[in-house]
């Protein structure tokens, strides 16, 4: 039976889903340009209050880094924003004159948006973006950990999206997130389509739930590096990546795989850049906070190599960027080989590329199928032999994952929501985007007619003896000779 809590949130969210319907109905008539007009108002909005956001999210949340969730936030504000503003999303967005089709978008309605507490504003921001752009209302179910900043996020786009035109109700959150709530959401006959982004548990139930769903899978991001890598590039790469926001963007590296020929030169960079390396006591006492009731334990989520160490019960430098174990097994067994989502990195030696790509491969396969990988080389033959079976959407080639796979530092599409395609059970591998949030419709001209085949009767077949042979009455004999008689005129 449910509580009154529970009753009250399912009840916000149908209240919320009207409002969203009708809302959606009159931004569904407007033009490209106004809805344009509006999107650009929500990112200008979220551009201008984008570091108190930043501030809310870490306070509530305790997870990451104030600059980094202020980044994070612009990100959305600025490069999804500006990779978005010019495509057509309105009415006929293409027209092949050449094979006379015309495509034609049509919203979906209405997305459910889930977002995680590890980023909470910033992927607000983004979901509300792309859901306009397309024609779409939405609405929020929060993370009850980042409830309160997720709902003023919600609340600033909604705000800005009525000063240029929009109608209320448009972009709404539960202020009430409960499980009851998040169901009623997923599973509402108003709801068309479930932009999830959580723990695998929330992205099975968005799959689930019989609706149309956009999902993403965990990141266990493996990085090699090759003896061809430029090492200090490489190193600063990875150290800005995984240290960013404390490791909570789920395509940041959770192990570096590095050629046994150069390890030496690696870990001496590494040291130089700020990385701790555990001794064997200091690996294990890590290793005992690392998981939790057999999964990630959500505790060290976000927090700084300090904070990690200080559970654990060990002492490092206020320095230390980031802690480092070398390992050499992998599995649920080996904590440091799992996705971490905190500055915790696993080294592995591998004596060459085919033994590096042997351990990678198996990261991905613990727990990052179809998400992310790094390598450092500059061998572009190396290169492309690493990454053609990975099975990754994204191979991010000298440049930090965290912020290549986001395509912040990379030509792939800006987004907060990367999925995994079949690899990881996902829909797709995309980087989504507001494409993904309409369908296309195509108006297909006759341009030839259909060649329709001619069945000729076959010949009546001849009579033959038992012995296959053909065989000729005494009449047709007759006949033939007659006919023979004729053309000789005789």
């Amino acid at each position: 039976m449910m509580i009154d809590t529970d009753l009250a949130s399912v009840q916000e969210v149908r209240d919320c889903l009207a409002l969203a319907k009708t809302a959606q109905k009159v931004l569904q008539q407007m033009t490209q340009g106004q809805i344009d007009q509006i999107v650009q108002s929500m990112a200008n909005a979220a551009r201008e209050e984008a570091k108190r956001l930043a501030v809310m999210a870490v306070e509530e949340t305790g997870f990451g880094k104030v600059a980094d969730k202020l980044t994070k936030n612009l990100f959305a504000a600025n490069d999804i924003y500006h990779a978005i503003k010019a495509r057509k999303t309105v009415g006929i967005i293409s027209r092949d004159e050449a094979n006379r089709v015309w495509e034609v978008a049509q919203p979906v309605g209405i997305v459910a948006g889930i977002v995680p507490s590890t980023n909470p504003t910033s992927t607000t921001i983004f979901k509300a973006l792309i859901a306009v752009k397309a024609g779409n209302a939405i609405v929020f179910s929060p993370h009850p950990a980042a409830a309160k900043c997720t709902l003023e996020t919600a609340r600033l786009m909604q705000t800005a999206a009525e000063r240029a035109g929009a109608p209320a109700g448009l972009i709404s959150c539960i202020a009430q997130p409960t499980m009851a709530a998040v169901q009623e959401l997923m599973t509402h006959k108003l709801t068309d389509v479930i932009l999830a982004t959580g723990g695998t548990a929330m992205v099975k139930a968005a799959y689930s739930s019989g609706k149309p769903a956009f999902g993403v899978g965990p990141g266990n991001v493996p990085v090699y590096l090759h003896e061809s890598a430029d090492l200090p590039t490489a190193v600063r790469h990875i150290v800005a990546s995984k240290t960013f926001d404390n490791g909570t963007i789920c395509s940041s590296e959770q192990a570096i795989v590095v050629d046994q020929s150069i390890k030496r030169k690696v870990v001496a960079e590494l040291k130089r850049q700020g990385a701790y390396f555990l001794d064997d006591h200091e690996r294990k006492k890590v290793a005992a906070v690392i998981m939790a009731g057999g999964g990630l334990n959500v505790q060290i989520v976000g927090k700084s190599p300090q904070a990690i160490a200080e559970m654990a019960g060990i002492l490092v430098p206020d320095d230390a960027r980031l802690l480092i174990a070398e390992e050499t097994d992998i599995g649920k067994a080996y904590p440091f080989s799992i996705e971490k989502l905190s500055p915790i990195l696993a080294l592995y030696t591998a004596k060459d590329w085919q033994e590096a790509s042997d351990i990678c491969h198996r990261l991905l396969e613990l727990g990052g199928l179809g998400h992310t990988l790094g390598i450092h080389c500059q061998d572009l033959q190396v290169v492309e032999a690493f990454c053609i079976d990975k099975p990754a959407s994204r191979i991010i080639v000298n440049s930090g994952t965290t912020f290549g796979a986001i395509g912040a530092t990379t030509g792939i599409q800006p987004s907060m929501t990367l999925g995994c395609g079949s690899f990881g059970n996902n829909i797709t591998s995309d980087n989504i985007g507001p494409e993904h949030l309409f369908n296309v419709k195509r108006v297909a001209f006759g341009i030839r007619e259909m060649k329709q085949e001619e069945v000729v009767p076959e010949a009546k077949a001849q009579p033959t003896s038992a012995a296959g042979q053909l065989t000729v009455s005494r009449e047709e004999v007759m006949e033939i000779i007659k006919s023979v008689l004729a053309e000789m005129k005789l």
